[in-house]
């Protein structure tokens, strides 16, 4: 039998010079081998789509066989030619002898995986050498107002979509996929220790209230200075890259099977201070003397054997301050395309800032900003736990705990949201209301000091998917450490 025609796609000539890259054999081949056993299409169908065929015949082709593989019926060139324009002219070959050609001359089902991934990594490369012509054409024929950064930021964008192989391509999608989805989170649930569908937060009581950190969540944390939103927010990240663990698939990616791997974006305090109090948490040592250098011996081995321990953890931080809401996105999305991640950290809110379109107005800006977070969760399909400032308006209150109204500049950080923790210790306030020794009061104060030491208040004033209510944890201010109860002190929750 003579060879196949060799089909050129509609709108290439001859005289082109330089020809995207394609295997026009293997396409026929994988077609050929699917049409002879529709077992084929199974073997290539969870990473193979029609996009990635080269030739818009084999598109159709390919398009009408998993349709027919799909609704249970049977894909053979009798079958498929009928979804085919008769008068194609195929190379002087008609739709039907061109199948039958097709199934005549197909490989063997052994082979069709392997057909079927350089089809695929060769529409990689085509669209790879897509995004680099549009990177050129850009940068020549840029507008005054689109700076570098913006085309840096969306050729990152693009690359990482790419990387994620079509895992954020949007559009609609079936309800039953959704739920499978649904019921392989409720499995591994029951099957993890703690019975979290989230990555838990270490924290025993924070994660059966909140399920642990769920993917694709914005979790707000907010608080006045002093409350210890960063320590929490520190003691969490570092408890989930403490736990990390993972299992290697059969493609070689790295599943994360506990943990996960943390990026940290602190807009206000430097890697050195942050990696300080973490080490000082961890040894148990005050991050002051720390600094001072005031430790003894015993001390310091405890340091070196936390520093050591800590170097092994995949904690990831970005102290660049001045970040705008497109930056720190585009560098999540590098961070998640070069290392993985898991669970991601920004300190704080009110220190990033907009696109520069709202710069004269700070409530849309901090709308742009919450919108934009949330955007980023969902795309990378990992927890955003972003801290946030409380309004002054707390402290004029007689009961200084925080409502969602105190949340500072917009309500859009409420709207978006999923959940909104706040931190709260009323030790902090009472010990700057002590009365004159002696009196009867001071008694009162210091039996009310001695009840509210070292104990903090984590209110959940907002979350989607469960119960609002109040969380009491153990805070330890010498070294900057949130933990469990001790079982004797600890109090139920209270839940609304």
């Amino acid at each position: 039998m003579s060879a196949l025609p060799a089909l050129r796609p509609v709108g290439e000539t001859e005289s082109a010079i330089r020809q995207a890259p394609h295997n026009m054999e293997a396409e026929q081949a994988l077609l050929g081998a699917i049409l002879v056993n529709n077992e084929a299409f199974y073997r290539v169908a969870d990473f193979l789509n029609a996009k990635h065929f080269y030739d818009p015949l084999h598109q159709k082709i390919y398009e009408t066989i998993a349709s027919l593989v799909r609704s249970g019926k049977l894909a053979t060139p009798i079958t498929v030619k009928t979804f085919l324009d008769p008068s194609l002219d195929i190379g002087g070959l008609t739709p039907t002898q061109y199948l039958g050609r097709l199934a005549g001359e197909a490989t063997t089902i052994i082979n069709s995986e392997d057909y079927g991934r350089s089809i695929y990594d060769l529409a990689i490369r085509r669209d790879l050498i897509q995004i680099g012509e549009t990177m050129v054409n850009v940068a020549y024929d840029a507008p005054v107002d689109l700076p570098p950064r913006e085309q840096i930021e969306d050729a990152e964008r693009s690359l990482f979509t790419l990387a994620e192989t079509g895992r954020y391509d949007g559009g609609f999608q079936r309800f039953t996929d959704a739920i499978a989805r649904a019921m392989d989170m409720a499995g591994q649930a029951y099957q993890r220790d703690g019975k979290l569908s989230g990555i838990s937060t270490g924290l025993r009581d924070l994660d059966k209230t909140l399920g642990g950190m769920q993917p694709s969540d914005l979790v707000v944390l907010a608080g006045r200075p002093a409350m210890g939103k960063t320590s929490l927010a520190t003691n969490i990240a570092f408890n989930i890259a403490k736990a990390y663990r993972f299992e290697v698939e059969a493609d070689g990616n790295h599943k994360t099977t506990n943990g996960g791997i943390v990026g940290f974006f602190s807009l206000e305090m430097s890697a050195d201070q942050l990696a300080t109090r973490i080490v000082a948490e961890q040894a148990q040592i005050s991050s002051y003397k720390i600094r001072r250098g005031d430790i003894h011996e015993e001390e310091f081995y405890r340091l070196s054997e936390a520093a050591r321990e800590i170097q092994q953890t995949p904690f990831y931080i970005d102290d660049t301050g001045g970040l705008s809401i497109s930056q720190l996105t585009a560098r999540a999305r590098r961070l998640k395309r070069q290392r993985g991640l898991d669970f991601l950290v920004v300190d704080y809110l009110q220190l990033l800032s907009g696109s520069g379109k709202n710069n004269q107005n700070r409530v849309q800006e901090l709308t742009e900003i919450t919108t934009g977070l949330k955007a980023l969760a969902k795309e990378l399909n990992v927890p955003v736990l972003a801290l946030s400032q409380l309004s002054r308006q707390v402290e004029s209150r007689d009961d200084k705990r925080p409502q969602l109204a105190d949340l500072r500049e917009s309500g859009s950080i409420e709207q978006d949201a999923d959940a909104v923790l706040f931190v709260f210790r009323e030790e902090y306030y009472l010990q700057s209301r002590e009365p004159k020794p002696g009196t009867e009061e001071h008694i009162k104060w210091r039996d009310e000091m001695a009840r509210l030491h070292g104990k903090a208040e984590v209110i959940i004033g907002k979350q989607r998917h469960g119960p609002t209510g109040t969380v009491t944890l153990q805070f330890d201010a010498n070294v900057t450490r949130f933990s469990d109860l001790a079982e004797e002190d600890h109090l139920p929750q209270r839940l609304e």
